[in-house]
């Protein structure tokens, strides 16, 4: 009797557990199935350009070197895509009351990818070689460096001193640090024949893996994920780059599915990415800006001092053509010379639009008429005609730009005489000297993401600077000065953009357009984002998120 008991009351508890086990299994019809990023996977890119030395210190003049050093190799400090500095070797850092000191933590976990810790002898002996006086690095950079006074605290933390406060000193840290223990004796003279510089050893998200070798010839370099990265490892666990000579070849190979990705997009290949499918396409702002300068200070151009006049030349100028057609798209209208998207932007400034009968009004306002419909330059009481020469860069884009200004200033009874020139001569005979009237100009920041307008536009460097327009105005001189010396971001914010009201009202030179920089990716690659650029490597800024494998994780239904 009570062995059957026992018997009937198991059947009743194993009941009870099937009940509750199938309350516990979800309903499926309940449930859904959400693709999560997994490791895995070869991203291949048919890179333009050729190999030269995978050396960060070596790759300013190839951009195909700086795209595969950016994946090797770390700095203490990177930027984040409003320019803002962020973390990288560097865990922290701290800055004195009086912007003179930085302290700076390297993190604890940060190796170099053949196990070693990277330290402070290696930011040291990195920086040596930058200020060395056979350095490639730019003579300016090298000088400020041999002023800094820089200090091992231990291991991990060193300082650095600087002789007078300087805000931007932060965009100095982002070089690619070199490992001591690898080049100890290595002096810059001899860096550049290093065997490390084909088979480099970095700290970042990718390990070199080898060189492809076709031919004879370097064809291309393999990366492989480094699993140990300070901050997280990559989720493509391989990096193939192939070298192609041009932007047609380059697409060739990805039709033929050679490869996943292609590294530039340029305008003789956009229309046949734009066709297909497969490709998507990622366009962000380069750290360039075009325009137009006036010389403020030449006797033979003194119309140029009349802000009234120089509004009427801005409005009288159609830059909406200028990038729809000429550009095909591939820039953005510039408003002023602070770029978009960043800390320090404006986006109060209101955009100025085309409008020629405004402009004329405007022209006519400032004293400016046209004599005779025999005469339709306009001139003012005294006879003094409204004419100039805009010097421009002797490349076909400058030239077919340059005539469309001509064109749009000449409808407005302004007398315009086009003259090319190659872009060093320009630079060097004409703005250098202050031998010009009118120029057409590109201002190259690439790798200086803090804007400081200082050289560009502050009074001091009207003579022998860079301020080509010789440009002086004292309260847009102080803001930018008091900017250039404080480490609030916030405040420095708030000076920048006073700047650029005052420019706004001011035009000394005419913002034309900020070019775009435009790279495709094969649909298959998930999560790919591009910010605004800074360098055209910073396009890998977020590739540590890029992914092609997926696993499958069970979420509800909503």
């Amino acid at each position: 009797m009570i062995s059957k008991l026992r018997w009937q009351l198991g059947i009743v508890a194993v009941t009870i557990l099937l009940v509750v086990g199938l309350l516990l299994v979800p309903d499926v019809s309940q449930v859904g199935f959400s693709p999560q990023p997994s490791g895995g996977g070869v991203y291949s890119e048919a890179l333009v350009g050729a190999i030269s030395r995978l050396n960060p210190l070596l790759d300013s003049t190839n951009s195909a070197d700086r795209d595969i050093d950016r994946l090797i190799f770390s700095g203490l400090v990177s930027y984040d895509a409003s320019g803002l500095p962020k973390p990288e070797l560097a865990d922290s850092w701290g800055v004195s009351q009086d912007g003179t000191t930085y302290n700076f933590s390297i993190r604890q976990n940060a190796k170099w990818h053949d196990g070693i810790p990277v330290t402070a002898d290696d930011v040291i002996f990195t920086i040596a070689l930058i200020s060395e006086d056979a350095s490639l690095y730019p003579a300016s950079v090298k000088e400020m460096w041999k002023k800094i006074e820089v200090k091992k605290l231990n291991e991990k933390t060193l300082q650095f001193v600087l002789p007078e406060p300087f805000a931007p000193f932060l965009d100095y840290l982002t070089f690619g640090v070199l490992p001591v223990h690898i080049l100890a004796g290595t002096d810059a003279a001899s860096l550049a024949a290093a065997p490390f510089n084909l088979a480099p050893v970095g700290s970042g998200p990718f390990k070199f893996e080898r060189l492809i070798i076709e031919d004879g010839g370097i064809a291309g370099v393999e990366l492989k994920a480094n699993p140990d990265h300070y901050l997280k490892p990559p989720f493509i666990e391989q990096v193939i780059f192939k070298y192609f000579a041009d932007a047609e070849t380059a697409y060739d190979a990805y039709a033929s599915g050679q490869v996943l990705g292609i590294s530039q997009i340029s305008p003789t290949i956009l229309p046949s990415a734009l066709a297909d499918p497969t490709l998507n396409l990622y366009s962000a702002r380069l750290p360039e800006l075009s325009l137009v300068l006036f010389n403020l200070n030449n006797p033979q151009v003194p119309f140029f001092q009349d802000v009234e006049l120089r509004s009427a030349l801005y409005q009288g100028l159609n830059r909406k053509y200028i990038v729809e057609k000429i550009l095909a798209g591939q820039a953005i209208q510039a408003e002023s010379p602070i770029f978009p998207g960043t800390w320090a932007y404006n986006d109060q400034i209101k955009p100025v639009a085309f409008d020629p009968q405004r402009a004329v009004s405007m022209l006519k306002k400032a004293g400016y008429i046209v004599a005779s419909q025999t005469e339709p330059i306009r001139q003012d009481q005294d006879g003094n005609k409204l004419q100039f020469t805009l010097m421009h860069p002797d490349d076909n884009l400058h030239s077919e730009i340059a005539a469309a200004i001509k064109a749009d200033w000449e409808e407005l009874g302004v007398d315009v005489t086009l003259m090319p020139m190659p872009y060093d001569q320009l630079k060097n005979t004409a703005l250098e000297t202050r031998d010009y009237e009118a120029a057409l100009v590109d201002l190259n920041l690439m790798k200086t993401p803090d804007p400081d307008p200082y050289p560009f536009w502050h009074e001091s460097e009207a003579t022998g600077g860079q301020n080509y327009s010789q440009w002086s105005n004292r309260s847009a001189s102080e803001f930018i000065e008091q900017a250039r010396v404080n480490p609030d971001y916030v405040e420095r914010a708030r000076l920048y953009k006073n700047f650029q009201v005052i420019f706004a009202k001011e035009m000394p030179a005419i913002p034309l357009y900020y070019p775009v920089f435009t790279f495709g990716i094969n649909a298959s690659m998930q999560n790919a984002q591009i910010p605004p650029l800074f360098d055209t490597s910073d396009r890998f800024l977020t590739i540590t998120d890029w992914y092609l494998v997926t696993r499958r994780s069970i979420s509800p239904k909503e």
